[in-house]
């Protein structure tokens, strides 16, 4: 949610997610529509009927009470901010009670049908003849949004999988189940760092695609100006796409005066009294439901209720210098995101103006969260971006 700076006024003076290639055999799903078009049925012909299964809504029980579990332990522990490896499990849980589920959102917002229906992995595939051996290379790295944490990612990791992509779902500083308290986040550097640390780390002549989403534009631009040659594509999903010099706080609050949702939503922190600038930002839980999600089902809603944290100040309000040499050499995509109330199209559309990128992508239908309003769609992109030949 680094797209909560959308309003901020100026008088405001590591762990990740690692999973390798599916083995599984793929299974053939029903086509998906084009990146950037919704499903279409001509006049007259046969909607296919969908229920939400049991087990679906127990994957998403399961994932949600993991998440709350698992942060409240890595709190018990001290603070803990040892590396977190998810099990498969939450991808293939175990058998849980059946009179269990999710309490039903009271927003009055309209969603989509696929507040209906079940996310279950094997379904959501579409069937590609990816040969992922052949690319440029397999693997993504998926960053976060401010306020999200690698967790957001699940249906985007397994749809990658099950194409045969290796994918790591960072948890910048003080994220997710990353225990560093996030008011004590001083810059833009420590906050980036398990990305850094990942980018450092990796094997000499390998390559990787960087996806990042809303603040986490900032945090992939940070790396890619580092590790140029380390990073084949940068993929911007309404993400910020900073200018030389530019801080988020700066670009965000180019869209002040016409998001109130926005504005109501906003809550600042002090931790270090207030006459100091906000320590971090949160976001109303209730208003954060039209404001980030207007379109996603309602378990994932429940999902982020629960698992979302506070967003550090200090990394928006840091200058972020990029040079043609480094950062202009890795090649960016940027996806729009058609039905955000967060950081809304017209902000998207003037990034893209002045700092243009090599290809836009559009997501109609898609809220601030496409990985849950849109999942199947934005895997077809990122696909397509990856069987993108080098140049």
């Amino acid at each position: 949610m680094g797209n909560s700076m959308a309003c901020f006024l100026p008088a405001h003076k590591p762990g990740n997610l690692t999973r390798n290639p599916s083995k599984r055999p793929t299974y053939s799903s029903p086509s998906l529509a084009s990146a950037g078009s919704t499903r279409r049925s001509s006049n007259g012909s046969t909607k296919k009927k969908e229920r939400l299964s049991d087990a679906d809504d127990l994957l998403l029980q399961q994932q949600a009470i993991e998440a709350v579990l698992l942060f409240q332990n890595v709190q018990k522990n001290g603070g803990s901010s040892q590396l977190f490896n998810r099990s498969t499990s939450v991808v293939y849980p175990s058998p849980a009670p059946k009179n269990q589920g999710f309490a039903k959102s009271s927003s009055s917002r309209q969603r989509l049908r696929s507040d209906t229906l079940g996310f279950q992995p094997l379904e959501l595939v579409d069937k590609q003849d990816v040969k992922t051996d052949e690319l440029e290379t397999n693997h993504f790295i998926l960053v976060h949004g401010g306020g999200f944490g690698a967790w957001c990612w699940y249906k985007t990791m397994t749809l990658l999988e099950e194409s045969g992509f290796k994918v790591d779902a960072v948890d910048l500083t003080g994220s997710g189940v990353h225990s560093f308290d996030t008011n004590n986040i001083t810059s833009l550097a420590q906050y980036v760092k398990p990305l850094t640390d990942i980018l450092e780390n990796l094997g000499v002549g390998k390559k990787v695609i960087l996806v990042g989403h809303d603040f986490g534009g900032t945090c992939i631009s940070y790396a890619m100006e580092l590790f140029p040659s380390k990073i084949a594509k940068a993929i911007f999903i309404c993400a910020a796409m900073l200018t030389s010099g530019q801080t988020t706080l700066n670009l965000f609050a180019q869209q002040t005066g016409s998001n109130d949702l926005m504005r109501q939503a906003q809550r600042f922190l002090y931790a270090n009294g207030k006459d100091q600038p906000p320590s971090a930002i949160t976001l109303d839980k209730k208003l954060s439901e039209d404001l980030l999600f207007n379109q996603s089902p309602a378990k994932d809603v429940a999902l982020a209720s629960v698992s979302m944290r506070p967003i550090p100040f200090a990394p928006v309000t840091e200058k972020l210098f990029l040079s043609d040499e480094n950062y202009g050499a890795v090649r960016r995509f940027f996806v729009v995101t058609q039905e955000d109330h967060a950081i809304t199209v017209p902000l998207q559309e003037a990034m893209i103006e002045s700092n243009l990128p090599e290809q836009v992508f559009r997501l109609k239908g898609s809220d601030h969260a496409p990985f849950f309003s849109r999942p199947q769609a934005l895997h077809r992109i990122l696909v397509e971006i990856s069987q993108l030949p080098p140049v």
